[in-house]
């Protein structure tokens, strides 16, 4: 679990813990006063363990508990492909969080095509470094367990921990969310050289603007992966080969995955058209738990609609051009944030950036800028905002405002929290 640090975490926590009818809870010791908070609101939990801490009220000590396991193997369960693996929460960037149900035959899909993809074997070393509560933590986690590789955790993000151990350890795989990516870029330990024995930097969670892959290929060629996908189970992958030729591209369906790009109309899309990206694959999840009407808006005719707006190349790449949800419509006009968003990265100030749509009586939705400065940048409103003005390539996509932020608003898998932004805006 998550560390709750308000009245609103703690309550988070419980939502998940009653929807998923959970009846056993581990959690490390520092989570303890969150739990002993709530506990009273979880009756079908029947048992709280914590690790490194000691048995408190309402609490077992998770040594001496296994301490009175038998040495005896236990029973064969007897467990199938098609029995639960776990309940994976999604992030929640544009609703409540839905569970959503992984078998064992999914978990095994996870190990054995991303073992391949990611070309990892029982001699490679993957960091990862925050939370491994999200979907894009199984990533590397997942083949590690099943290849019996080497596997660094770090209890939370730190750039210049992160440089250290690569370089320390001779760390050949590393995913990471944007954010994660730019701070280490930014980092003034970062040097190409320390980052040699790297085989595979792993983009996951959002898209990397074309300024910071730009900059991985160059200072770290032939390394840079790319992962477009939901915890509901579609997925492209932008191979390390592919990441200068098809750069701006989230890559391909892997082997025994479909895609297809469907309009409106729920018919397939051209090349180069746009459409919502829809798919199926192994990895597919079984349905959202106890939400069979949510299942059935979402996998339709056996394929996951996934929300997200894109196109196919020629070459039948993938192209992302947003959330379908995060779409503005300003005078009619459809506007992505993203194309505002790699115009606005350019700026030598800017360290990210996220664009959003506010509501606008003339126009009905308008964009709306807001950026973290670099570090030791001091940004004037109105420079960037008539530099962004200036730069754009339509009207329409002209920002009215730019908000100056020391850090956006993440869930915990690193996602940022656009719909968050968009309600404080609207309340300034």
């Amino acid at each position: 679990m998550g560390r709750g640090k308000n009245g609103h975490c703690h309550r988070s926590v419980q939502n998940l813990l009653q929807d998923s009818d959970t009846v056993l809870v581990i959690a490390d010791g520092l989570f303890a006063d969150s739990l002993d908070r709530i506990r009273g609101e979880l009756s079908q939990v029947r048992h709280f363990v914590l690790v490194r801490a000691e048995a408190r009220e309402g609490f077992q000590n998770y040594d001496q508990l296994i301490s009175r396991a038998s040495q005896e193997n236990p029973q064969d369960p007897g467990l199938t492909d098609s029995d639960v693996y776990n309940i994976m929460y999604s992030s929640g960037t544009t609703g409540a969080p839905k569970g959503i149900v992984h078998t064992h035959y999914i978990r095994a899909m996870y190990c054995t095509l991303f073992a391949s993809a990611w070309r990892m074997t029982p001699e490679s070393v993957a960091l990862h470094a925050g939370s491994i509560v999200f979907n894009g933590a199984m990533l590397d986690l997942m083949p590690w367990m099943y290849l019996g590789c080497t596997y660094i955790l770090h209890e939370s993000f730190n750039a210049e921990a992160v440089i250290r151990d690569i370089e320390k350890e001779k760390v050949t795989h590393v995913v990471m969310v944007p954010s994660q990516i730019i701070a280490i870029l930014n980092s003034p330990a970062f040097e190409p050289e320390a980052l040699q024995s790297l085989e595979m930097i792993h983009n996951v969670g959002a898209p990397l603007h074309l300024e910071y892959k730009t900059q991985i290929n160059e200072l770290l060629p032939g390394r840079f992966y790319e992962l477009y996908g939901l915890t509901e189970g579609f997925i492209t992958v932008l191979d390390k080969h592919d990441a200068v030729r098809k750069v701006g591209s989230v890559g391909v369906p892997p082997a025994f995955f479909e895609m297809r790009i469907l309009n409106e109309e729920g018919q397939e899309c051209g090349v180069g058209e746009i459409g919502q990206i829809c798919g199926t694959g192994p990895t597919v999840m079984t349905g959202y738990y106890k939400r069979d009407d949510l299942t059935e808006q979402t996998i339709v005719e056996g394929l996951v609609h996934t929300g997200d707006a894109g196109y196919v190349d020629e070459d039948g790449y993938l192209f992302l051009v947003d959330r379908i949800k995060d779409m503005i419509i300003s005078g009619g006009v459809n506007v992505y944030p993203k194309d505002i968003e790699e115009i606005v990265i350019q700026h030598p100030a800017v360290q990210e950036v996220a664009v959003f749509g506010v509501p606008d009586e003339r126009w009905g939705e308008t964009p709306v800028a807001a950026v973290v400065p670099r570090e030791g940048e001091v940004i004037e409103v109105p420079e960037l905002k008539e530099w962004i003005n200036r730069r754009v390539d339509a009207k329409f996509q002209r920002v009215t405002d730019v908000v100056v932020m020391e850090a956006f608003p993440r869930n915990v898998a690193g996602k940022i929290l656009k719909r968050e932004m968009r309600d404080e805006h609207k309340n300034r």
